[in-house]
């Protein structure tokens, strides 16, 4: 399975972004998937998270609200729109794909296939 994001770049305060995952190699339905932020000096957070087929999502809960995940397994493809972002939103993000029933807990062990990254900066 090989993931690459896209939809990264510079915006200001207030301002949305939306990401996309795709799957380059094996179809992305019988994956659940995940998004992944490092932000510069601190540790990789799990952001969101889909289910493969039902639609089921999870999310960073100080994020709530703000990010929405989705998913179209017609175009193999996973989005996370980011709204209202704030500076502390910079940094890179990932995607990340796994079968395991602990999908919904975005922690890294949980998933196996990551994406090279895309970089999104928040800055006035």
């Amino acid at each position: 399975l090989q993931l690459v994001e896209s939809g990264g770049g510079s915006v200001r305060p207030g301002e949305s972004l939306t990401l996309s995952c795709v799957s380059t190699g094996s179809r992305l339905d019988s994956y659940n998937i995940g998004w992944f932020r490092r932000a510069p000096g601190k540790e990789r957070e799990g952001v969101a998270a889909i289910h493969s087929s039902n639609g089921g999502t999870y999310y960073l809960e100080r994020l709530r609200g703000k990010f929405t995940i989705s998913r179209d397994n017609a175009k193999n493809t996973v989005y996370l729109q980011m709204e209202k972002l704030e500076p502390e939103g910079t940094g890179i993000y990932y995607c990340a794909a796994t079968r395991s029933i602990s999908w919904y807990q975005i922690q890294d062990y949980v998933y196996g296939d990551w994406g090279q990254g895309t970089q999104v900066t928040v800055s006035s």
